[in-house]
């Protein structure tokens, strides 16, 4: 009992390292999909990680602003349903360009075979 507890919670530290260095993937793969505002990112995130990743409207916010002063994401204003207007926003040509560089240098891996049999089945037990 002891040591599921200690494996959960060395689990639970790294899920929380990992997931905090994935917000920016996720949020420029729902900006690459479409403009969006922020609760439709915070819905496409959780959504896409099957609730494995949460992420406040606040935390967004200041990514966004972040990547904006970057030039990497922009907005344009659209009305709303019912109210004023809102900020849709988009990944500008430079953040789409880091994205695919991103994937490259980073996600692309996983699709080697070594790899992806090792991520799948933990590869050659003997």
């Amino acid at each position: 009992m002891k040591d599921e507890v200690y494996r959960k919670k060395l689990l639970d530290a790294w899920e929380g390292t990992y997931k905090k260095g994935q917000l920016t993937l996720w949020l420029f793969l729902a900006l690459r999909d479409r403009p969006r505002y922020v609760a439709e990112l915070k819905d496409f995130i959780e959504q896409a990680t099957r609730g494995s990743i949460t992420v406040e409207e606040q935390s967004l916010y200041r990514s966004l602003r972040k990547y904006r002063d970057l030039e990497m994401v922009d907005f344009d204003l659209r009305d709303g349903e019912r109210g004023p207007e809102r900020k849709y926003y988009r990944l500008t040509k430079l953040g789409d360009e880091i994205l695919s560089d991103f994937v490259e240098r980073n996600i692309a891996l996983f699709y080697d075979d070594r790899l992806r049999q090792l991520i799948q089945n933990g590869g050659n037990k003997t």
